[in-house]
């Protein structure tokens, strides 16, 4: 996965800003160039099906087609495969830790191979994470953190589905999340922060604190890059691009959630306040 990472994360980014709207054209245009960068670096999804046909328990081929997939993308092979893995119960029976468990399911209900015998079975899948048992929060350590956050991106297909967030689960998070997320920007895990950012907004009632997002925006460099912690990085062009990359694409994900979702809101009091019988 680490061969291709920059390349699926970036795609699942440009994928995101097409499926919301909530870009403008230059934005959406950027996007669609971006992805048909990584489509082409991936020689058209036969690098994916070449993975997945000599590796069937990496799942993270179909993870990265996916994001692909979502945005128009298609390899015949790789869907034909991915079919045969899943009616077969490979893809599921990966020994994965349980929010990457999560991560197969949503990727197969992406590509529209989640049905029949492989159907996943979403309350279990939930029941076995560490957000879907609701543990004293206290408990949490940093990579339970990104553990927390994956969990809710994959129920949520990426805050697509608010409301597939147990009524518990969507609870927990509410309370516990403006904790969290003062704890890891006291410690400058900037990266991380990012992701609680973004789990806000796949909330059934997002949650979004101006002051997290000012605190981001003003640690964000000149050039757009934003740091993942508080510690120097090397200014060579490959390293500062590779140890940016990830808490970049996290605060551009997590900022066109959060303007979907207002704008969203913004959309549906609107049409309240037009409603027959009211003033527009």
């Amino acid at each position: 996965m680490d061969a291709y990472k920059a390349l699926a994360e970036t795609a699942l980014t440009a994928g995101l800003i097409l499926r919301d709207g909530a870009a403008s054209s230059r934005e959406a245009t950027l996007a669609r160039e971006l992805l048909d960068f990584c489509w082409t670096e991936l020689k058209e999804g036969a690098l994916l099906y070449e993975q997945l046909l000599r590796h069937p328990l990496a799942t993270d081929a179909f993870e990265c087609y996916g994001h692909f997939a979502r945005a128009g993308y298609s390899h015949r092979g790789l869907e034909r495969l991915t079919s045969h893995l899943a009616a077969a119960g490979t893809a599921q029976a990966v020994e994965h830790v349980p929010n990457r468990r999560l991560a197969v399911a949503n990727a197969l209900r992406i590509t529209g191979h989640d049905r029949g015998a492989g159907a996943p079975d979403w309350e279990t899948l939930t029941r076995a994470t560490w957000l879907g048992s609701t543990p004293p929060p206290w408990h949490i350590d940093w990579m339970t953190g990104y553990a927390v956050t994956h969990t809710v991106f994959h129920l949520t297909d990426w805050g697509r589905l608010p409301h597939a967030l147990p009524g518990d689960v969507t609870a927990y998070i509410t309370r516990w999340l403006p904790v969290w997320t003062d704890v890891w920007t006291e410690t400058c895990q900037w990266d991380l922060v990012g992701e609680l950012l973004f789990i806000g907004s796949c909330l059934p009632e997002p949650y979004a604190e101006p002051d997290d997002w000012r605190r981001l925006a003003e640690i964000q460099h000149e050039d757009g890059l934003v740091p993942r912690d508080d510690q120097p990085v090397d200014d060579a062009p490959a390293t500062r691009f590779q140890d940016h990359h990830h808490p970049t694409v996290v605060a551009a994900i997590a900022a066109t959630i959060a303007l979907t979702r207002a704008l969203d809101s913004m959309g549906t009091s609107a049409a309240s306040a037009t409603a027959p019988g009211t003033l527009a």
